[in-house]
């Protein structure tokens, strides 16, 4: 009986992720608002009823599209900030860096930020409004790397820093200033400065 539920969990799993790759290549070619679930459901090979029935519509759907794609922006940032250790200036700039230009350069959030209004009404307010999901899934990597290499920082210092520099960052998404590279240089000294204070 678990065999047989593992595997229907196992199933399914496959099936969701199959269903928002779907969406992701649908949302670059047309734009989120020329997304129609049964056009995902067609390039699965399964009903609409079948995706409805997964993502309790298209906002779940929009919402599953977004965490997946902040968890695999997530987990490069790791990789950045792992890499440079306890150097919390080169550590901070990396991911950083690493983050402006991988936005500017995956089609998803460019076609996201160029949408037209009404289409990226249900995906935009993931990097706005509601921007937990990125608080969340960005903040656990940063508090995971501060944990490993600054475990004599107070706790609220790190929260802190950790909050402005992903607030900073999506704003930058947003609205570019700079090149990613000074950008990344002057966002990198507010975390320095915030940890030191």
């Amino acid at each position: 009986m678990a065999a047989t539920s593992s595997y229907r969990e196992s199933n399914r799993a496959r099936l969701r992720q199959a269903l928002i790759r779907a969406a992701r290549d649908l949302t670059v070619q047309h734009g989120w608002e020329g997304v129609r679930m049964v056009d995902v459901a067609k390039a699965v090979g399964v009903s609409r009823q079948t995706v409805y029935n997964e993502f309790d519509g298209r906002a779940g759907l929009a919402e599953a599209l977004a965490v997946s794609e902040v968890r695999l922006f997530a987990q490069r940032v790791r990789g950045e900030l792992f890499e440079h250790g306890p150097d919390v200036r080169a550590a901070g700039y990396a991911a950083i860096v690493l983050t402006l230009h991988e936005a500017a350069r995956n089609p998803l959030v460019r076609a996201i930020l160029t949408s037209t209004r009404g289409g990226a009404d249900e995906l935009l307010p993931y990097l706005t409004t509601r921007s937990e999901i990125v608080l969340i899934e960005a903040g656990g990597v940063l508090r995971e790397w501060a944990a490993c290499h600054l475990p004599d920082a107070p706790p609220d210092l790190v929260t802190l820093a950790i909050d402005a520099a992903i607030r900073l960052t999506v704003s930058h998404i947003m609205l570019p200033r700079a090149t990613p590279e000074a950008t990344a240089t002057a966002l990198a000294e507010v975390f320095v400065r915030l940890l030191r204070a």
